[in-house]
């Protein structure tokens, strides 16, 4: 149906899809039938251009509105045609972070109960303080950079996907450090402060600081959220969250930490939909495809060649358990392609930069220093 233009806010004259339906929506959905999720989130964000017909009501000081395209480099023809497919709004994210706080605690209770960490390998109670440790400053740093990202989204669908995104990033955070603090209350000598340290100044980590703080930096809301989830994420943290915690540690006698880590790629896997879906419909669309398309190019080989030099550095990890069953060249292998299978699904990429494309160094010739124990 096409909707009747008109410049009057009087109350009836402007004629909106299925209003003459019994099942009356204001909305075009995605699908035959609007679903809970678009009912509560589509338009619920105003916008001058489809329902606001007085224009802004409200602007920042300079005259900017409330919300502005132009806090992104990137273009759409609708912003409003995004539907994120988790479909997540804040009653079922509730529900969501719930269950899985539930989870680890049932997790890491009954490996308590077990005196499971006084089992742990003692190499690998050094990974878990130094390196787990560590990697808790990944998640809030991405946390914090969604958060500040997701106020800058012209719809609300937009919005919910980045904050909601932002929320995992920063449970996760806490589920490390609680679960850290829990173990270490059965693991005499554990320093819960040797993660930040290792984080601040140990040469495996500075590399990963660089490139989160770069995100963190980025102007570009949309840059910040694409560069987390369809670059750093892969490359880095996939390739510790799976390709190192949860490959080796059942092998150290720590059958908890995976568990707790498995939660959080759960969490990525929901992410990375939500990201490919708004990605690939800016790559696109009609109008704006092509101009999106480069700017995008230009992001990925930014953020992937900081992020690539990140997961190059965390090579001596995969020496550090006494019991090695799984090694860095086949885990950064499939975060490469991990990546680049990202970037042809969305349609963005070209040529990948050359530090993805060239072999890993030998584990020797990386540099190291102060990174065990």
């Amino acid at each position: 149906m096409t909707t009747q233009q008109t410049a009057s806010a009087a109350a009836g004259a402007k004629v909106f899809p299925g209003s003459d339906s019994r099942r009356y929506n204001y909305f075009e959905p995605k699908g035959r039938k609007a679903t809970h999720y678009e009912d509560v989130t589509v338009d619920v964000q105003p916008d001058p251009e489809r329902y606001l017909l007085q224009d802004w009501i409200i602007s920042f000081g300079d005259g900017t509105p409330t919300y502005s395209k132009s806090w992104t480099a990137l273009r759409c023809a609708d912003w409003h045609r995004f539907r994120a497919p988790d479909q997540e709004w804040e009653r079922t994210h509730y529900q969501r972070q719930s269950t899985i706080v539930g989870m680890i605690q049932n997790v890491v209770d009954n490996a308590r109960r077990a005196g499971a960490p006084q089992r742990f390998d003692k190499a690998w109670v050094g990974v878990l303080q130094n390196h787990v440790g560590a990697f808790k400053h990944v998640e809030y740093g991405l946390g914090t950079a969604l958060m500040r990202a997701q106020r800058y989204g012209y719809t609300q669908m937009v919005n919910n996907a980045i904050l909601t995104n932002a929320s995992y990033k920063l449970r996760f955070a806490q589920d490390l450090t609680l679960y850290l603090a829990e173990i270490a209350t059965d693991i005499g000598g554990f320093d819960l402060d040797a993660g930040k340290a290792h984080w601040m100044d140990d040469p495996i980590w500075q590399p990963c600081r660089e490139a989160v703080e770069h995100i963190r930096a980025a102007a570009d809301f949309l840059e910040q959220y694409f560069a987390a989830n369809l670059v750093f994420e892969p490359l880095v943290g996939e390739l510790f969250r799976s390709g190192f915690v949860m490959q080796l540690a059942a092998a150290q006698n720590d059958f908890a930490t995976p568990s707790v880590v498995s939660a959080a790629e759960a969490d990525y896997e929901r992410n990375l939909a939500n990201a490919v879906e708004l990605f690939a419909l800016l790559v696109g669309d009609p109008v704006h495809g092509e101009a999106n398309r480069a700017v995008l190019q230009d992001w990925f080989g930014r953020h992937s060649a900081l992020a690539a030099r990140a997961a190059l550095q965390l090579q001596p990890l995969w020496s550090l358990p006494r019991v090695k069953v799984a090694g860095f060249l086949a885990a950064y292998e499939q975060a490469r392609n991990r990546v680049a299978a990202i970037g042809r699904e969305v349609g963005f990429v070209a040529d990948l930069p050359p530090i993805l494309v060239a072999e890993p160094a030998p584990i020797a010739d990386v540099a190291v220093a102060g990174s065990a124990e």
